[in-house]
């Protein structure tokens, strides 16, 4: 009866180590994909961060009085005193009022018998 006992036991023991042992498989498996997962967010934390610098520059520069100035010059088409201000049409007006360009044709020279032809005839 002993023995039985201390089968039972032992196999007891060992399928508790089993399942210790792959719990801890499991963990350090879900701890990998955390890791990773962690990572992932740093990079986009670093990305977004970067993005809002830009933006807080872009910010910055827009309230520069010289910025605003050349922003409502541009829109409106306003210029400083002593200015000469040129506006151009749109591509599809210059394109209309631009010179046709003729299009060349690559063709072969005649053969000489409608040379001659052309020469007698």
């Amino acid at each position: 009866m002993k023995k039985v006992l201390g089968k039972i036991a032992g196999y007891a023991v060992w399928g508790l180590i089993l399942i210790l042992a792959l719990s801890v498989l499991k963990n350090i498996s879900r701890d990998a994909q955390i890791s990773s997962q962690i990572q992932a967010e740093k990079a986009k934390l670093a990305k977004i961060q970067a993005d809002n610098n830009k933006l807080i520059q872009e910010v910055a520069q827009t309230q520069n009085p010289n910025f605003i100035e050349k922003e409502v010059r541009d829109k409106l088409g306003l210029g400083k005193t002593g200015e000469a201000m040129v506006v151009l049409p749109d591509e599809d007006t210059l394109r209309k009022l631009a010179p046709q360009m003729p299009v060349e044709v690559d063709t072969l020279p005649d053969p000489n018998w409608v040379r001659w032809e052309k020469l007698f005839f």
